[in-house]
This record gives structure tokens, sequence and C-alpha cells, in this order.
């Protein structure tokens, strides 16, 4: 029973892994299509190919996040735990996606894995706790801060970009501006892949732990080879719903503010993953750039009521993922007995 959940964890990790990818990592290339910087073939294979680089390579960290995030119980317990924290997350990526809403895979795993650990613990008094006691500086609020640390730093530094452009034509400045974006969009890309590569890696590490399988003390090759192809699968597929929003429908934007929000959003990404081991959700780090950078600007061009929907939408995932997991954990618990 053990191996049979072990294998329907790993597909609905690659099946989280791939719509990560499909829905979260075009969004990295939004701007720079919505700019004009980058055809949208050209942005996705860009998108593409950091997203394999970055995914592979934050295999390499999986193992110490896996230890940090959660401690589950051995077996059949553990594996069902993950099994309906990826379900949640699944569906809510599905129905978000489907309404165009950019919301935060990293939320709804989270959300989901703390729901379907609450009802393990209410139906068979399992125990499911952080492996670390710093757990919510580690996880919980890097998540919470990073969208208002990416608004409040893309609408300051607009100020010395525009500055610093004062004297050049504006058709000087945004064509400049487009070539440092493609650029950008490359490192965002790069970023998106360490930052949900891990996540993905992490988890089936957890599960090969519950199993009682062993990883040789480091990342196995299989995970971090199935974690980079499926968000790289994920990534050519495309899912421009979201990315239309991003680019098109949240708020006006030039290119040299493009510019500023990718290039900002890169090094939260970045310095998040390799710097600090924090998970920071892409989707709303990028988001919350592009509302930075667009809002410090001599128009209003910000679309309020999609921006409160949009709010609304990231409050509601890890509330609705972890109901979801809470009721998936309950149906699944029987599983356990045997």
């Amino acid at each position: 029973m053990s191996l049979a959940l072990f294998a329907l964890v790993v597909l609905f990790a690659a099946a989280f892994a791939f719509l990560n990818g499909f829905r979260d990592a075009s969004s990295s290339v939004a701007l720079a299509v919505r700019t004009r910087a980058l055809t949208p073939t050209v942005a996705v294979l860009l998108a593409g190919m950091f997203n394999f680089i970055g995914a592979a390579l934050s295999a390499a960290m999986a193992l110490t996040v896996s230890r940090t995030w959660v401690a589950l119980p051995a077996g059949a317990n553990g594996l069902t735990i993950l099994i309906a924290g990826l379900l949640s997350a699944v569906l809510w990526g599905v129905y978000t996606w489907w309404r165009g809403i950019p919301s935060s895979s990293t939320h709804a795993l989270v959300g989901g894995l703390a729901g379907a650990g609450v009802a393990s613990v209410a139906v068979g008094g399992n125990s499911v706790a952080g492996a670390d006691q710093s757990l919510l500086f580690q996880v919980v609020l890097p998540l919470l801060i990073s969208p208002l640390i990416a608004f409040v730093g893309a609408y300051l530094l607009v100020w010395p970009a525009t500055w610093a452009a004062r004297y050049t034509p504006p058709n000087v400045v945004n064509s400049r501006s487009r070539r440092a974006q493609a650029i950008a969009a490359g490192a965002v890309a790069f970023g998106h892949g360490l930052q949900d590569g891990q996540r993905t890696s992490a988890v089936l590490i957890l599960a090969m732990l519950a199993a009682g399988l062993p990883d040789g003390g480091s990342t196995p090759a299989w995970v971090a080879l199935l974690t980079a192809a499926m968000l790289t699968a994920g990534t050519l597929a495309g899912g421009w719903r979201i990315s239309y929003t991003i680019g098109y429908r949240l708020v006006r934007i030039d290119p040299l503010r493009g510019f500023v929000a990718q290039l900002y959003s890169s090094v939260i990404l970045l310095v998040g993953a390799i710097g600090l081991h924090w998970p920071v959700s892409t989707t709303h780090t990028v988001t919350s750039a592009v509302l930075g950078a667009g809002t410090n600007q001599g128009y209003a061009g910000t679309n309020r009521r999609l921006v409160v929907r949009v709010l609304a939408f990231w409050a509601l995932t890890p509330l609705v993922t972890a109901a979801a997991a809470f009721v998936l954990e309950l149906a699944l618990s029987p599983l356990t007995g045997f």
C-alpha cells in the first residue's frame, strides 16, 4: 500500500510541477511580451530554458527545504497527507487559471499540506509538526511579506530609473529598456525555477522518507530531472490567461517600468532561494512588482476592481486549499489502516 501511495504522490507532484510551469512561468515573461521586448514564441522558449536550469539546480537545496518545512508521520499516513495537499493545490490551480487570476502555487501547497496535516491529527492522532522551531520565520513570514516588499521596492525604484533617463529621448529609453527587459525576463524565469523547483523536489523527498525509501543523503537525480522536465513542459505549453491578466489588464506599464518590475522581482527570487533559503511566491512577487512600478506614474492606469479581486483570491488560496485537503485527507484516511 505504501508503494502504491508513493506512486500517487509522484504522479500528483508531476502534475503540480506541470501546472506550476503552465500557470506561473509564462507570467515571468508577460511584461516582456506586453512591452514588445520579446515575441510570445521567443518569450516562452526563454522561460522554458531558464526554468529548466533553475529547477535542476534547485534540487540541490531541496533536501534542506524538505527537512525545514514539516515532519510527516512515516508510512501511509504521511503519504496520504502529501496526496491530499498536492491534489487540493492542483485543483485550485486549475480553477484560478480558468478564471485568469494570478494566485500562488506555493500558498496553495502550504495551505493544502496544513489542512491535510490537521485532518490526520484529528482522525488518527498522528504527529505532524514543524521540523524546525523557526518554521514561522522560514516559511510563513516570507510568503506573507514578499508581496509587500516587491510592491514598495518596485514603486520606489521607478524614481531613480526615471530620473536617470530624464534627458534621454523616449524612443531611446524604450529601446534600451526592452533590451534590458529581455535579460531581466530570463532572470525571473531562472528565479522561478529555483524557487518552485524546490517545492516539488521537497515534496518528493518527503514522500521517499514517509515510504521508507533512502535518499542517500542527497537529492536523487530522478527527482531533479522529473521536477525540471515537468516545470519546463508546463512552461512550453503556455498558460497565457494569467499572463494576459498581468501584462494587459492589471495596470498600464511602459518598457522602463516593466524592466524595473522584472529586475526587482528577479532579485527577490534569487536572494530568497540562494541567500536566505526562503520560499517566495513567484506569482505574488511579479504581480506586486508590476503593480508597484505601474502605480508610480503620472496617470491613473491601475484596474482597481481587478486588483481587489486578485487580492481576494490571494487571501482565499490557503484557506480553500486547506479546507479541501482536510476533506480529502478524511476521505483517504481508511487507506492508512491497511
